[in-house]
């Protein structure tokens, strides 16, 4: 995520760092070097003028501190000036409003609206624990309305019925009826997008916004689009007067200009980061973690908060106990690969711990997920009783599994010995032993 912007700043900060005292050339030339790699990241020059101009000001202005290298001083700034430029603190969805809370999704084609929809369904379900309804006024595109009905039976979230060529105003009267009649307290509509923005699509969302009077209209944005989300974004605000926005693809965006620029040039706040395709891959925007990792810093909050809705504290506890029995089994092992599955990305989780960036962007993540694949079709192809007891595996055992997955002796061979390395370690780990090095390449390839 970020890479481009956050290579360059890490160059910039790097050339600081063997100068020990701070002077105004310094912070100058350095100041230079951070506004083209805001440009680079494709950030909107109105919002990269202001960026540059408080971050001098703010870094010339302060009384020179002594326990800071020139290196920590901008650093101190520029994080500062990320995290305003995005928002300042993280915002939540009001909800605190007479049920049903109605949510109008506005955007681009292609731009992610309806599998937004469905993410954010599933987020106020599982972690505000509402009653979503959803709705697609999209008359336009029947693929769109078939799109919905899927993604609410994935999500166990009704939908309500709607067909090509009825009248969107009709749709949206039905679909608030029923969220009233059935004790639904959100709604959820999906509307219709168009290749860019023209005065068809955006007067038959006005006229949406005057009837359905929703509590919140979201623009969906593609962060891919760099500063082109937001021009888009500043043309549905300037008709619309947008509540908020959720950035899609986020973590496929190598350069930061959409998150960078959205928020400084509309005033509205972005409230979700859609990350990836899973439904699952979608979460509260949080300005001051993003700038921390485009700094290099991490995102741990973020890390513990994945892990969290991942693990119980009774299966954390007694993940422990079978650590220091040394008790871990290939079906416990199997157990976490899958959590970690759904934590995200090898390379994404990587990168949320300080001083791992480098780590993660030499993470191949779709090669680590065909690694995991393979070691799964390894564990299934065994029998209960020898995932439960390794010791079982002789000779014939690992001839019947190589079969069964694809895979070959040697293979099974070699994930078994690192198995058992990694049973070592977790024991040493969770006794409070010493043994800092962890086994080579826990898969198939290592």
């Amino acid at each position: 995520m970020f890479e481009t912007l956050s290579d360059r700043l890490e160059g910039v900060f790097k050339k600081l760092r063997g100068q020990g005292r701070i002077t105004e050339r310094n912070i100058e030339e350095a100041v230079r070097e951070v506004r083209l790699a805001l440009l680079e990241a494709d950030v909107n020059l109105k919002v990269v003028r202001q960026f540059i101009d408080h971050v001098t000001r703010k870094a010339l202005g302060q009384e020179v501190l002594r326990s800071l290298s020139p290196e920590q001083h901008l650093i101190r700034f520029v994080a500062n000036e990320l995290r305003e430029v995005m928002g300042g603190n993280a915002r939540e969805l009001d909800l605190k409003v007479k049920p049903p809370v109605k949510v109008m999704l506005v955007g681009l084609q292609g731009s992610g609206k309806t599998t937004s929809l469905a993410k954010l369904a599933r987020w106020l379900k599982v972690e505000r624990k509402r009653r979503p309804l959803l709705a697609s006024v999209d008359v336009y595109r029947p693929a769109a309305m078939e799109q919905l009905r899927v993604l609410g039976r994935q999500i166990e979230v009704p939908v309500v019925e709607s067909h090509e060529g009825q009248d969107p105003i009709e749709i949206a009267s039905n679909a608030l009826n029923r969220a009233d009649v059935g004790g639904f307290d959100v709604l959820l509509l999906d509307t219709a997008g168009r290749l860019q923005i023209d005065d068809e699509m955006m007067d038959e969302v006005a006229r949406l916004q005057t009837v359905l009077r929703p509590h919140h209209t979201l623009l969906v944005a593609d962060a891919m689009t760099g500063q082109e989300a937001a021009s888009v974004a500043q043309g549905f605000h300037d008709r619309l007067k947008l509540s908020g926005v959720i950035l899609t693809k986020l973590d496929s965006d190598a350069r930061g200009g959409a998150a960078l620029s959205v928020r400084a040039v509309t005033g509205a706040p972005i409230l979700f980061a859609a990350m990836g395709e899973r439904l699952e891959a979608f979460e509260i925007f949080h300005p001051d973690r993003l700038a921390s990792r485009i700094l290099g810093m991490g995102d741990v909050l973020t890390l513990i908060e994945k892990a969290q809705q991942t693990y119980d504290q009774k299966q954390a506890k007694e993940l422990e106990r079978k650590f220091k029995k040394n008790e871990f089994t290939l079906e416990d092992f199997a157990q976490q690969m899958l959590a970690i599955q759904k934590m995200g990305s090898l390379g994404d989780l990587l990168g949320m711990i300080p001083g791992f960036k480098k780590i993660a962007s030499q993470v191949d993540s779709e090669q680590a997920q065909q690694e995991m694949a393979r070691i799964k079709a390894i564990i299934d192809s065994m029998t209960r009783q020898e995932r439960r007891n390794h010791l079982l595996l002789n000779g014939s055992r690992r001839a019947r599994i190589a079969a069964g997955s694809g895979t070959s002796v040697a293979e099974i061979n070699r994930f078994i010995k690192q198995f058992e390395q990694t049973r070592k370690m977790m024991k040493k780990v969770a006794r409070g032993g010493g043994g800092h090095s962890v086994p080579r390449g826990f898969g198939l390839g290592g």
